[in-house]
């Protein structure tokens, strides 16, 4: 069930962080946000799952 909930966490971050680059229009922000994501979505994965 723990990998189960994990998925709809990551698919619902994102949805979240497709919504938000698609309001913002400058290609420097889009990076920036992209690479927050995945740095968080690596230690969410590295916590829950080690």
């Amino acid at each position: 069930m723990g990998n189960v909930s994990y998925y709809i966490f990551v698919l619902v971050a994102i949805i979240v962080a497709f919504l938000v680059i698609k309001k913002v229009a400058s290609c420097l922000i889009k990076s920036a946000v992209l690479i927050v994501l995945m740095v968080l979505l690596a230690a969410i994965y590295y916590l829950y799952l080690r």
